[in-house]
């Protein structure tokens, strides 16, 4: 698979997955998640979903520091419906780092691993995502706000054209390399602005911490 070289060079996200390691699928149940697993997901790059891995990326630091966050001890809840605007494809990209899933998720093994329930879209927040540690019930609210990154000036008159098919070959692959123009400044030059990025402290819920297992 050949793709942009800068895919490479976005920030990576460690996990630790009890579930993979207990099954064997991880060595320590560690994972390193890189954007362009984010890509493969959603089937493309786009300002969406490179913003989607950062605010993700930054919420996670926030609730853990310095530790690796676990995967599948995180609940994440969008304050927009599944199907309304790009809600679906930001919770698509923050479920794949957080394990997070709805009612179709792993039901655990003996009482554990349970990832159902732990995906929710259409809830009130005062931010466009909430992620709280099932273990502590510590929460952030997060919010990206990428109208600060414009893309090149002529990316949507091409696009147009695009859509249309009243294009070259040329101004076809020019359009895919000025579309992740954008995406390159954000991954790159942006991934830790708190201005684009913001997180912040959210009141505890104690309705999210876990029972013990």
């Amino acid at each position: 698979m050949r793709y942009p070289y800068f895919f490479d060079r976005a920030p990576t996200i460690w996990m630790h997955d009890p579930l993979a390691g207990f099954l064997g699928a991880a060595v320590g149940g560690l994972i390193e998640y890189r954007y362009i697993d984010a890509v493969k997901l959603a089937g493309h790059s786009c300002p969406t979903v490179a913003a989607a891995w950062l605010l993700t990326r930054r919420a996670l630091r926030a609730l853990y520091g310095e530790a690796i966050p676990e995967r599948g001890a995180i609940r994440v809840e969008l304050r927009e419906p599944r199907d309304q605007g790009v809600s679906g494809v930001i919770g698509n990209v923050a479920a794949l780092i957080t394990g997070a899933a709805g009612d179709t998720g792993f039901k655990g093994i003996a009482g554990r691993f349970d990832r159902r329930n732990l995906l929710s879209f259409g809830v009130e927040l005062p931010a466009e995502l909430r992620f709280t540690r099932v273990d502590t019930g510590a929460a952030v609210d997060a919010t990206a706000d990428i109208r600060q990154v414009p893309g090149e000036p002529s990316v949507m008159a091409l696009l147009q054209r695009c859509t249309t098919g009243d294009v070259t070959a040329d101004e076809l692959q020019r359009f895919g390399e000025l579309w992740q123009v954008r995406v390159r400044r954000l991954l790159l030059e942006h991934a830790d602005d708190a201005e684009i990025f913001a997180v912040r402290p959210a009141a505890r819920s104690e309705a999210a911490v876990a029972e013990p297992a």
